[in-house]
Formats: C-alpha cells, structure tokens, sequence
C-alpha cells in the first residue's frame, strides 16, 4: 500500500537522512563516537542513541526501563528527562552494538512504512504521554533526523544534505515558527513588516507582517520600506533557529537593516527548537 502523498514526502525525506546517518557512522571507530556534538551533553553516541529512539518511538516499542543519574547537567526539565532515557539507556553501548541497532531500526522502519495502512489524521502516542496524529508525527520525525544529521556533520566535519529533502521540510517547519518570533517574542510594532532573505543551496525570501492587533503572518511578497531586513545563509538561519549557535557567534554572517532594537530582539529571540 502506497502512503497518501503528505506522509510520502516525510517518509522520503526520513529515509534520505536516517540512510545519511548510517553512513555517517558506520566507519567512526571507537573514540570517535565520544566526540562532542552541537547538542548539549551528546556526543556521536548519544545523538545516534536519540536518532535510534525516535524511531522506536514511531515503532510503538516499550520504553526502557531505567533510572537517570542526577548529575547530568543539560537535563532540566521533564521533556529532556524523557528524551534523555533512550539515551543513558545506551551511554555504554560498544561502535558494533551502536552501529547493528541503527541498522536493524532502519529495516524494522522500512517494513512498517511500506505497510502503513494508517490515516494521516490516526492519532497516536506522542512524547510525555500526550496525543498527535499521525501526520504531525511523521513531519516532527523527518525534521528531528535532518537536523541530528546536520548534528553529526558539524561534529565529525562531514558538511552535506543542506538541500535535501529534509532541509526542505526543515525550512518550511522554522518558518512557520518565525510570525511568533518577530510578533511577539520579539514585540514588532504594529502594521509593520520584517524581511528575512536567505541564500545558499536553499533559498527564500520571506515578509512577515504584524497587523494591527499585533499578530504576525507570513508571505513571499517583498515588503516596500520593512521595518528590519535580515540576510544570512541557510546553514547560518537553521542552526540559529535551532538553538545550535548564539547571534553573537555568528554575527559576521548576518546582515541587518532597520530598527537595531528590532533586529536584536529578533535574533535574541530567534531559536525555536532545541
């Protein structure tokens, strides 16, 4: 049975990075799974041990059974206790016991999308016990794989896929979060405009507007006279929407026009994900 085409386009883009992944680190010896991440507190293993988790996750499997330590400093709150289990669980694992599990994940994955017979608005098990349907589920999926992948390249200085369809996904996913950012996160002015144009192997330009009521929407219309211009390259604008670098770290790679305090706030404020 084929997927309906909304689930089709995350599939695809899950398979290209999850296949990405396991070529990443099926060569990595052993000290090179200790290598740090972008992700706070992981290393190679740690983030092919989340990867790894998702997908049981989407597999409907039980989840482990085990007691974090206390003194792991980059877990603070419920939502990364829960995320941190799949990890810890696999803190010790051996390269060859990292490596078969990815890879028996992938084929148990593959089975099951080649099976799916689910509606995209099926509801299921989400993280923290709540419930999300299917579709949100399997877009949430593809986008968390694409970015651990650009986790793994920035750590074992692997660059690629920045125009795959993950990045695509990825892309549509941090801009649909950017109306709140510059709305009211970074508190806007009313009946003003904000242009962010990016370049590189994924390109756009896109305006967000804030009415009168101080709620922000988004087009691909450029806006006469906006009120604050960003420009930077993708690489730059998904790391810094997901929290993988600061404004400051990256400055020399923005371009800001306008309103300073705006385009400050704007950027303070610009990380959506962690």
């Amino acid at each position: 049975m084929s997927l309906p085409p909304s689930l089709q386009s995350y599939a695809d883009a899950w398979t290209h990075s999850i296949e990405a992944i396991s070529e990443l680190v099926s060569p990595l010896v052993e000290g090179e799974w200790n290598k740090r991440t972008p992700c706070p507190g992981w290393s190679v293993r740690d983030l092919v041990s989340h990867v790894i988790g998702l997908d049981s996750e989407m597999l409907g499997d039980p989840r482990p059974i085990h007691t974090l330590p206390r003194d792991l400093y980059h877990v603070t709150n419920e939502h990364q206790r829960y995320m941190e289990m799949q990890v810890d669980v696999r803190r010790h694992h051996t390269a060859p016991e990292m490596t078969s599990e990815l890879e028996y994940s992938i084929i148990r994955r593959n089975r099951q999308l080649r099976n799916e017979n689910r509606k995209p608005d099926t509801k299921m098990r989400g993280p923290l016990g709540t419930e999300v349907t299917l579709e949100h589920a399997m877009r949430n999926h593809a986008f968390d794989v694409w970015v651990h992948e650009q986790d793994l390249r920035a750590a074992l200085g692997r660059p690629g896929d920045l125009d795959s369809p993950g990045a695509y996904l990825a892309r549509d996913e941090l801009l649909a979060a950017l109306p709140k950012v510059v709305a009211k996160d970074a508190g806007a002015p009313t009946s003003s405009a904000v242009v962010v144009d990016v370049h590189g192997p994924v390109e756009f330009l896109r305006t967000v507007r804030v009415d009168a009521d101080g709620n922000g929407s988004i087009d691909g219309a450029p806006s006469l006279g906006p009120a604050a211009t960003l420009t930077l390259d993708w690489e730059t604008y998904f790391r810094l929407a997901c929290g993988r670098v600061t404004a400051d770290a990256v400055a020399d790679r923005i371009k800001t026009e306008g309103d300073p305090e705006l385009t400050t706030a704007i950027l303070r404020n610009f990380t959506v994900t962690r």
